[in-house]
């Protein structure tokens, strides 16, 4: 009886949990990105070319956190940014060395498995995409035709 009560409740505030994993993400994605195209917050890195690849990954670490924060078409942006964490672990961190400790990598990689995470199982709670998911059905209700009795 114990165990099936604890089970009924396991998921209970996983809306929560994921919303707060995907606000932070999105946060601390976001920061990354200032960081690279305004220098905000500062990390002695110098601003890239315009058009360089590591101008159009802070374009997406930028505009793609804030997307993730409201959570604004959450699934796609959340794809599209695991992506690039894939990309820039394989093409900046891993031919440092094997090991994403020694690398640097680690963070890319966590965010590239959190983005995939977000992209499957959706943007949880507090999220714009709920909030138009819910405007739809109930638009689509008013759009039904009355039901007969």
């Amino acid at each position: 009886m114990a165990s099936e009560t604890l089970a009924a409740g396991q998921g209970r505030w996983a809306p929560q949990a994921l919303a707060t994993l995907r606000i932070m993400a999105g946060l601390l994605f976001m920061a990354h990105g200032t960081a690279k195209l305004f220098g905000f917050p500062a990390t002695g890195m110098p601003m890239p070319p315009v058009g360089s690849l590591l101008w159009i990954g802070g374009v997406l670490e930028a505009l793609g956190g804030l997307l993730l924060v409201v959570g604004l078409f959450s699934r796609p942006v959340a794809f599209v940014v695991a992506g690039e964490m894939a990309v820039a672990y394989f093409m900046f961190h891993a031919p440092q060395g094997f090991y994403p400790a020694a690398n640097g990598g680690d963070a890319a990689i966590l965010f590239c498995f959190i983005f995939l995470l977000i992209a499957a199982a959706g943007p949880g709670a507090w999220s714009l995409d709920g909030r138009r998911h819910l405007a739809g059905r109930s638009s689509a209700r008013l759009n039904e035709p009355a039901e007969r009795s």
